[in-house]
């Protein structure tokens, strides 16, 4: 397969709103890859309590700070509303009263101001940011690991992904939390966790790595969070509790059994995705929160660079949820699609990224969820 021309700059730009789950973003690019302004309010404090994100606290946070950050991030940009092409906004995946404050705020502004609403798939945000930073044609490969979602996709273009693997589960960003949490470490997991294993001896603690070996590309953590709890049950009841080096131990064998998990499947999709395109040497996009990791960062390109293939991935402050990865895909399909206008697109708690690909998990009312 071709790649797809590079974007023509024309003087575009685009506000990209990011509501999702527990940050609230805004951010606007131009076509020529800048990104003029971007904030970022987290709610890690607010939810920190709880051990997770809690869907409602996280809705009532954005309905109270994403005007003053709409109006901040034009200020810092230097462009007013007048000026922009589009809004865009996230408006699936995630929890549903997130994205519903993201999105009836961006409808509202576009209506008032005669521009186009643009509704971005959250995971696409994910899969088109290395193209905000990088020269990066399609088609490519890309492992998209995140508190939600794990999976491997052929991407043929913007809004054209074909699902190659995918968790028939626990995503790895889930698999992160919950171990953390189980562990006592605090939220977000996946940063304690990481921290924690770099002080630790990975082969003090023997952890299964689920579908190793398997021919295909699926992911499966469960297994890998359960063995966790009874490791630690088992510390417990040796020594009486859980000491520091019991956890620094724990999450470095986690983190080696999750590296283990991804660099088999990885091999295997880059076969197939070999096959289905016909050349060589291709490029390997790594994306979402859980890519922010360095040792599995690290592991994934040495396995890039064994099967001959280049390794990108996105600056790790637009690896986490961001609004510059959604204004940029805004801009991308407005680019492609220059009457785009997505007025009457509702949000939505479940959107895969490939729509015909059979469901792995949840095929319920709301949709799939992957």
């Amino acid at each position: 397969m071709s790649g797809t021309s590079h974007i023509k700059t024309t003087g575009l730009t685009v506000m990209g709103i990011e509501t999702s789950c527990d940050e609230t973003a805004v951010a606007i690019v131009d076509d020529s890859k800048n990104i003029l302004a971007h904030t970022v309010l987290s709610q890690i404090d607010d939810h920190a309590d709880y051990g997770g994100v809690v869907p409602e606290i996280a809705a009532r946070q954005h309905i109270s700070n994403l005007d003053h950050l709409i109006r901040r991030t034009l200020a810092e940009a230097g462009v007013s509303i007048g000026d922009l092409n589009a809004i865009a906004a996230t408006t699936g995946p995630g929890l549903v009263g997130g994205l519903m404050v993201g999105v009836m705020t961006a409808k509202a502004i576009a209506a008032a101001a005669g521009k186009p609403f643009v509704a971005i798939n959250h995971l696409e945000g994910h899969a088109l940011t290395a193209r905000l930073v990088e020269d990066i044609q399609f088609p490519y490969l890309l492992l998209l690991m995140s508190g939600g979602h794990c999976q491997l996709l052929a991407a043929h273009g913007v809004s054209n992904y074909e699902r190659l693997g995918s968790t028939i589960d626990d995503a790895a960003g889930e698999a992160f939390d919950k171990t953390a949490k189980l562990l006592g470490l605090g939220y977000p997991g996946g940063p304690a966790v990481e921290a924690a294993a770099h002080e630790g001896n990975p082969t003090r603690f023997s952890l299964p790595t689920p579908m190793v070996g398997r021919p295909d590309c699926d992911f499966s953590f469960s297994g890998l969070k359960t063995a966790v709890r009874r490791v630690a049950e088992a510390c417990v009841a040796e020594r009486g509790a859980l000491f520091p080096d019991d956890r620094a131990d724990i999450c470095a064998a986690f983190q080696l059994a999750m590296a283990t998990c991804i660099e088999d499947r990885l091999k295997n999709a880059i076969t197939l995705f070999r096959c289905k395109t016909g050349e060589e040497r291709l490029p390997l996009v790594v994306a979402g929160g859980v890519a922010a990791n360095q040792y599995l960062r690290h592991r994934i390109k040495a396995t890039a660079d064994g099967s001959n293939m280049t390794f990108h991935a996105p600056p790790l402050a637009l690896c986490t949820d961001n609004g510059a990865m959604i204004a940029w895909a805004g801009l991308e399909r407005f680019i492609r699609d220059p009457d785009i206008n997505d007025k009457d697109f509702a949000p939505r708690p479940r959107w895969p990224l490939d729509s015909a690909a059979e469901p792995k998990v949840g095929s319920g009312r709301k949709g799939p969820k992957a």
